[in-house]
């Protein structure tokens, strides 16, 4: 268990940074984006972020070239780069803060059975975006942009501005006004990130970004929202530890979900080792959502072929109050795959819960 847009047209284009269409230095070989909608197939590009064919999300999609063992992995240091065959850059030097290698705990008092919390709010910045932050932040200084740019309900500002630092990178990020816990907003002024606040809700923050930095194809800043599928590959490794500490695949694991993007890639992560023989089994994966916040969750108990987006989501966890999620194709493809479900909780239960893994477990979590 773990606690843990439109259609665009991107054309190839020259940079004053160099050649990005096609470009194979920055990525192993046997990697390449494949559409989640169509199919579709492009080389690794790490501008390009919607199928140029139907506007889809993309996945990165890796071939290992050589016969891994987890004796190799185990050789070095548990953290989100001890699987970097299993990761799309070459053998460069990553920007890191030691993320990943989280604990996994078993909790007994807290609920009953073999249950255990993959508690990522001991990353450094509190949340399992730094994985994903540490693998697009070292894409962006290989790029040699001036920065990154991201929308954030609070989580994703603090680790971006955090690895920008550590890259010596400018970070901008646009916040919904008022929408952002107090703690996070520090924390991404702490490490120097430039703020815009925006009227509205975190889907209107991200329209901006999406639309500045995406669609006018600005190559200044490098874009590192979940709708980046390489900022994704740092945020699988979830599985990979999982699988590491356990011996294997559990039976099933529960992962709040706001944009989607998470669920996604841990899910990704459990399909990668069984087709790479280094598990047997992959688990159901359960898509928890606020009732306030339940865009995804509405989407699927209806089978609906477009999102049930929610205009105003309301809910005490600030990081998964998102109503208009990007990635709601991928987080219902990652549960329907590993036929898994979606549940909704309401604020009363998400309290409640802190309250017990606090009081019972030692754990202290945020509302997601």
């Amino acid at each position: 268990m773990l606690e843990c847009f439109n259609a665009f047209k991107l054309d190839p284009v020259v940079s004053r940074v160099g050649v990005w269409f096609g470009n194979r230095s920055l990525f192993r070989d046997g990697v390449w984006l494949r559409c989640v909608i169509c199919g579709s197939s492009y080389p690794p590009d790490p501008w390009l972020m919607f199928c140029r064919a139907c506007g889809g999300l993309l996945e990165v999609v890796l071939r290992a070239g050589t016969t891994l063992d987890w004796a190799l992995f185990r050789s070095r240091r548990f953290n989100v780069w001890r699987y970097r065959e299993l990761l799309p850059v070459r053998g460069i030097e990553p920007v890191s803060l030691g993320e990943g290698g989280t604990p996994l705990v078993k909790v007994s008092r807290a609920a009953p059975g073999s249950v255990y919390v993959k508690f990522e709010g001991s990353n450094p910045t509190g949340s399992f975006k730094d994985r994903g932050m540490s693998v697009g932040v070292t894409i962006a200084r290989e790029l040699g942009v001036e920065g990154v740019v991201v929308a954030s309900t609070g989580n994703t500002a603090a680790s971006a501005a955090a690895y920008a630092a550590r890259a010596g990178l400018r970070c901008i990020v646009y916040l919904p006004r008022g929408g952002v816990a107090r703690g996070k907003l520090a924390q991404a002024l702490l490490h120097g990130a430039e703020v815009v606040e925006v009227d509205g809700v975190f889907d209107r923050a991200l329209d901006l970004v999406l639309g500045e930095y995406v669609a006018k194809q600005s190559r200044r800043l490098y874009p590192l929202n979940s709708v980046n599928p390489w900022r994704l590959e740092g945020q699988k490794t979830v599985a990979y530890e999982i699988v590491d500490e356990l011996g294997g695949a559990p039976d099933v694991v529960v992962v709040p979900v706001g944009n989607g993007g998470n669920i996604a890639a841990i899910w990704k992560g459990f399909r990668e080792l069984k087709e790479l023989g280094l598990a047997t089994k992959t688990p159901r994966m359960v898509g928890v959502q606020a009732e306030g916040a339940a865009p995804i969750a509405r989407t699927w108990a209806t089978k609906s072929r477009e999102l049930l987006a929610v205009e105003k989501p309301e809910t005490v966890a600030s990081a998964i109050r998102i109503g208009k999620p990007l990635n709601w194709v991928k987080a219902i493809k990652a549960v329907d795959e590993s036929k898994g479900a979606f549940v909704t909780v309401s604020d009363l239960e998400i309290l409640e819960s802190m309250k017990k893994l606090a009081r019972l477990e030692g754990l202290g979590v945020e509302p997601s």
